[in-house]
Formats: C-alpha cells, sequence, structure tokens
C-alpha cells in the first residue's frame, strides 16, 4: 500500500507543479508521477525533509524540486525541438 500512495503523491506532486508553471508534462499522468518522484529526489537533496511528509515524501520540496524539474525539461525540449 505504501508503494501505491508514493505514486499517487508522486502524481498529485508532478501535475500540481505543471500547473504552477502553466506547461503541460509529456507522458501524461505517468509523466507527473515521474516528475514528481524526481521532483521529490531533487527537492530531498537541495532541501532536506522538512514540512509536512505524505508517503514518504516531503510535500514542500517535492513540490519545489518537480518545479525545477520540470523548467530543466521544458528547457532540453524547446532545444531540441529547433
Amino acid at each position: 500500500m505504501g508503494f501505491i500512495l508514493f505514486l499517487i503523491i508522486g502524481g498529485i506532486i508532478g501535475w500540481i507543479a505543471g500547473l504552477i508553471l502553466g506547461k503541460d508534462i509529456p507522458g501524461g499522468i505517468i509523466g507527473n508521477i515521474v516528475a514528481g518522484i524526481i521532483g521529490s529526489w531533487i527537492g530531498g537533496s537541495l532541501f532536506g525533509s522538512w514540512g509536512p511528509a505524505v508517503g514518504g515524501i516531503a510535500i514542500v520540496p517535492a513540490l519545489v524540486g518537480a518545479i525545477i524539474f520540470i523548467v530543466i525539461l521544458s528547457l532540453i525540449l524547446r532545444v531540441i525541438r529547433q
């Protein structure tokens, strides 16, 4: 049950980060989950695990990390498309 909760929270974090930035994440639901999980790793590495945690993911650092990941991903995709 913990792994499923981890995936759900990762998807929600990725979705919220996409909404904040106004960018659509490639891959739909799977892309949101990947962005949320990678974002939680980036945020945890940069900021630690402060704030509320759900499903083993600290929400605030994960959201900031997902925003960073989406910005970097969108820049890379923009360069590739040119």
